[in-house]
């Protein structure tokens, strides 16, 4: 027999019955729910009769449709979204859930709020009605995105029959240089991999530069998996996840908390674990990125040119090719460095976090936000929001022309709501870069929350390295 992989183990633990055709019912540890589409599974669930089998293991915040500017309220510029928010809000009191509503300090977008609060653990299974739920593999759990009729059925039951997803390994080697980040990391993997590199798969990152990342920038790298159509994404833990979670609220205490680190270090691959699909990255080639096209697999070096098509014909279609350079105005040969931008927005759950903002205010600190660009800042959570102020990082970005916002997703995503102009081009710290996906028309090219600060200063698409010396 051969070893276990870190993802065999965890879903080993969590097998209540195997099922034909490599399917199991899988014991559910945490639900987490948002107000846009928690409220559709609590209605359903009441309107069947069907209780929560453990009220205790679901929570619930707002912050996919909620505004972000001060003084907000159950208002918003969403159609229908004060509706989301206030039958959200009842339902899930009413169920006896925990609610991190507006106005709570716990409060925040999903991805950012669960390992800040612990909610996610090692070697727990944990879904949410989000595609970016496999950002909390970070932590070492099994977490991955699921429909609202799913999250019903783990609601109710505590278990979900689930397809065995393909295991692939992503090790990763060698040093990031100077000014490379984590985002520019997950680009690179993006782009080398392309947007259905790790389909259907559960990818485990490994290798020394994923052990040199910190626990935040980890999450920044496990978010972008489902930008590989993976299952999810998971990260062995380590003391860094340890040391991250010791006090947190909903951590283990006392006797139980030695129980589980004892439990927790043992969550790891196998030497002689085998997976079915294997790739490799090397951390010294990776550049800060950008994307060119309306795809995060269309992404390229910052100092390089937008690609000719054979370049990139491996992962593009002609038809895509040519209609993400038609959508993003540009022309093959064009250099990325010095497009004129009119938006720049830090925030989303992939860079929102507070060693996220401080990084960006470390490039903003002293200089001013270009005329005619629109630059904002939305913190992930409310106590990211709180941190930030204690450490003055708000004054740096309202002093540089920012807008500072409340926490929640915002222009991470159009619904209807608040969102940049038409045709206008943004450099943007978020995770897809799809046509209108930050309003309609938008123009979005995903970076680094420092190249965005850099952007947002120059007015054009800018290197942050020179401005970091």
């Amino acid at each position: 027999m051969t070893g276990r992989s870190l993802f065999e183990k965890i879903w080993d633990a969590h097998a209540v019955q195997s099922l034909a055709r490599d399917a199991a019912l899988i014991l559910i540890d945490r639900v987490l729910l948002h107000e846009r589409t928690g409220g559709v599974a609590l209605k359903s669930l009441k309107a069947s009769g069907r209780a929560i089998a453990a009220p205790g293991q679901a929570f619930v915040t707002m912050d996919h449709v909620v505004d972000t500017l001060p003084g907000r309220t159950d208002k918003t510029l969403m159609p229908t979204g004060t509706a989301f928010i206030i039958e959200t809000r009842n339902a899930a009191r009413e169920a006896g859930l925990t609610v991190f509503d507006i106005g709570d300090e716990r409060q925040g977008i999903v991805h950012v709020i669960s390992p800040e609060q612990a909610l996610v653990l090692p070697g727990a299974t944990l879904v949410c009605p989000d595609s970016h739920t496999c950002t909390q593999g970070a932590m070492g759990a099994l977490a991955w995105g699921i429909g609202s009729t799913e999250a019903e059925h783990a609601l109710a039951t505590q278990t979900l029959r689930i397809k065995k997803p393909l295991s692939m390994r992503i090790t990763i080697d060698g040093v990031l240089a100077v000014g490379v980040t984590a985002k520019d990391l997950a680009l690179h993997v993006v782009a080398q991999l392309s947007s259905s590199g790790a389909k259907g798969c559960i990818v485990e990152y490994a290798g020394s530069a994923v052990e040199a990342l910190s626990l935040e920038e980890r999450l920044t790298l496990c978010n972008m998996a489902t930008e590989l159509a993976a299952f999810s994404a998971i990260i062995a833990p380590d003391d860094k996840v340890f040391d991250y979670l010791a006090g947190r609220p909903y951590a283990p205490k006392g006797e139980h908390w030695a129980q589980a680190l004892e439990s927790w270090r043992a969550l790891r691959s196998d030497p002689d674990a085998v997976f079915d699909v294997e790739a490799r990255i090397d951390a010294t080639e990776v550049s800060p990125m950008v994307t060119w096209g309306s795809s995060p697999q269309q992404g390229a070096p910052l100092d390089a040119e937008v690609p000719a098509y054979e370049s990139v014909a491996a992962r593009d279609s002609r038809e895509a090719y040519d209609r993400a350079l038609d959508y993003m105005d540009l022309k093959p040969g064009q250099p990325l460095l010095g497009l004129p931008i009119q938006g720049a927005f830090i925030g989303s759950c992939t860079n929102s976090r507070i060693s996220d903002l401080r990084r960006a205010a470390a490039i903003l600190k002293g200089r001013k936000v270009a005329d005619g660009v629109r630059a904002i800042c939305v913190p992930g959570s409310s106590q990211v929001k709180k941190q930030a102020e204690i450490e003055g990082l708000d004054r740096i970005f309202l002093d540089a022309g920012f807008e500072w916002r409340e926490s929640g997703c915002s222009m991470c995503f159009f619904v209807g709501g608040e969102s940049f102009g038409e045709r206008e081009r943004v450099v943007t710290s978020t995770n897809r870069n799809f046509e209108s996906r930050q309003g309609p028309g938008a123009r979005s090219h995903l970076a680094s929350p420092e190249t965005v600060a850099a952007s947002a200063i120059a007015g054009a698409i800018a290197d942050p390295r020179p401005l970091s010396r």
